[in-house]
Parts: C-alpha cells; structure tokens; sequence
C-alpha cells in the first residue's frame, strides 16, 4: 500500500458515495467481509449531509484499520488500541467534527481494551464501528478476545481455555449511552445501524459481525445464510415484540427475569412476548446474553439491532462548560506561570 494517497477537492452541490472513494487499491483479502462494511459506509456518508473535511476516521491497527486509506475525508491510521484515545483528544479540541473510530475485537479488546471502556463512560460524541470477526486476521489467524472457547487456532493448536469477552455486555456495562449490532451481510441493516449511531449525540457502539473467509471462514455462517438466518436472527425494533422465525412464528417472552422461547400457534400470542425497549438497561443486557444461554428443546436466537440507548450529556460538553465557567471566573490561563508553579525555591 502507497504510504500517501491525493486529496480530491470537495464536489459542489450534493455528495455521492463515489465522492467517499479515493484513488487507492482496496486491498483486503477476496470475499472479506470488510468490502461490505465500507461499501456500506460510503452509502451513509453522503446521507449525513455534512462536508468531507468535517469528518474523520481514526483506526488502530488491524485489518479494518487500512479504512482511513480508502475514505476520502480526513483519518489517522494509529497505533494497536489507542484509536479511542486519540478520537477522544480530537472530539475534546474539535468538537464540531464527525468523528467516527474504525477497530477490530483485537484491537479494540485486547491491548485496547482498557481505552475502549473509558470511551464508553465518558460519553464523547463519537462513532465506534467494532468488526467482529472472533479472530486476528492481519497478524495471520491467532485466537482473538472474541473467539469462542476450545477454538483451534494457531496459537492454541489444542483449543482455547479463554472465556470469550461479549462486546455488547461489555459496552452496556461499562455504561455506553448507544449499542447496538449488525454484519457485513445484510447491507440495508448495517446502513440502519449506521445512521442511528451517527444520528445519537455521545458514545455509539456498533458491532459489526464480519467473515474473515481466510482465517474463520463460516463463523457467522448460521446468521447470514438464507437457509438458517430467519430461524437463527432476532432483529429487534423498538416497541415491538420480540418474533422471529421462518415465519415469524416464535417468539421471546419473559418469565420474570428469564427469557424463553415459545411458538406462538401453542397456546401463545404476541401480546404474551417481551416488548423490546431500547431504553430498558436491564432487558439489553438479558438480551446481550441471549444467545449465550440454553433454550428448553434447543437455543435462542442472536439478536440484532439496537439493544440500549440513553441520553447523557456528552463528555466534551461538560468539559467546554466547565473551561468557560473557570475562564469567566479566573480569566485566561497563563501557562508559563502555570509551569512554575506557586512556589519556588532559591538555593543559595
């Protein structure tokens, strides 16, 4: 990959997805799923209605993390983890920018992991797109923090003994205002998904199933392929019930804290399921953990959609208020008296 790339004069009048591509060679692996996610992004982008030099994207390092090369807006390519932090001190100095942070499980989960929780509950007016493919693919098929207990990869020939972290409960606990799920195989819902991230003022995290075909081909296979995907996706809309199915003949109902599935030709009706409420933390994390338990005569489905939002003052508002409320009542700092402090020594 060409270490610079040309800077196109922004086009008048309105934006085309086109207008978001620039000269350079995409250059991910055949059928990686990353084509879709960023095909899927510059069909958003123009929808924003805001000029390209207002937005940014900021990656760690990764596959996902060559996105900053292939959007013509401004980007930072980093280092391993740290995109959070380095979007953060931008949002902090530049808040009318749109700043959006392009990461991996690995990247964001591992050596990122500790940045990744404090962007969460500081609440900075920034788009996090996790790609989830349950594995490291640019260092070449090591287990991830995502990867599911006894895979077998390179680095754990005899299976893994790590418990896999779960980025949803993960963000949800660390108190994210917006999380929300969707893959690269489903193009109108990751545009959805898209949109109500950049559309939520502070924090929005969206996880992004997407194939690695070298390394874990097939990981997400039972949620993206026609003949399993109805039977196996529970796509969550905001006061509706929770129904999925061939059919949309099951359903997910609530015996008190615990969900169950149910048919709904046996004796149970719509009115009988759990509603989904975006606002309600307590039923986003029974449903961030969903799929992880066990269903009386088989599993429960992987929800998709948005399972929490909240609103929050957003952390480079109160920082700005509280600057200005000190400017008003001190006046304007003076750094060099800053740095010498209040006291001083004369050593004789």
């Amino acid at each position: 990959m060409s270490d610079t790339f040309t800077v196109h004069v922004p086009t008048e009048g309105k934006l085309t997805p086109k207008d978001f591509q620039t000269d350079q060679d995409v250059r991910w692996c055949p059928g990686c799923g990353d084509y879709s996610i960023l095909k899927q992004v510059h069909t958003v982008l123009p929808q924003l209605n805001i000029p390209k030099e207002d937005i940014v994207f900021i990656s760690g390092i990764g596959c996902s993390s060559r996105f900053p090369y292939y959007t013509e807006t401004f980007g930072m390519h980093s280092i391993h983890g740290r995109a959070t932090a380095i979007a953060s001190g931008l949002k902090a100095t530049r808040p009318e920018l749109s700043v959006w942070v392009v990461t991996g499980d690995g990247d964001a989960l591992s050596i990122g992991g500790n940045h990744f929780i404090h962007l969460m509950r500081r609440n900075f007016d920034i788009n996090v797109l996790l790609f989830n493919n349950e594995i490291y693919g640019l260092t070449k098929g090591q287990y991830s923090p995502t990867s599911p207990q006894h895979k077998v990869t390179k680095s754990t020939p005899y299976g893994s003994v790590d418990h896999p972290f779960n980025p949803i409960a993960l963000a949800i606990g660390a108190d994210a205002t917006f999380v929300a799920r969707s893959m690269d195989r489903d193009p109108a819902h990751l545009q959805q998904m898209l949109m109500r991230a950049y559309k939520h003022k502070g924090t929005s995290f969206l996880e992004i199933y997407q194939n690695c075909n070298i390394y874990n081909d097939g990981a997400f296979e039972l949620f993206t392929e026609k003949a399993t995907k109805k039977s196996n996706d529970l796509f969550m809309v905001h006061g509706q019930p929770l129904v999925f199915g061939e059919n949309d003949e099951k359903g997910i109902r609530l015996d008190g804290f615990t969900p169950e599935v149910v048919t709904l030709s046996h004796g149970f009706t719509k009115d009988d399921l759990m509603i989904h409420d975006q606002h309600d933390m307590n039923k986003a994390m029974i449903l961030s953990r969903l799929y992880d338990m066990q269903a009386e005569g088989g599993h429960f489905p992987k929800p998709f959609g948005v399972f929490y939002v909240r609103e929050r003052t957003t952390y480079e508002e109160e920082m700005n208020e509280q600057i200005d409320e000190v400017v008003g009542k001190s006046g304007k700092g003076d750094l060099d008296k800053l740095l010498r402090g209040r006291e001083t020594w004369i050593v004789e």
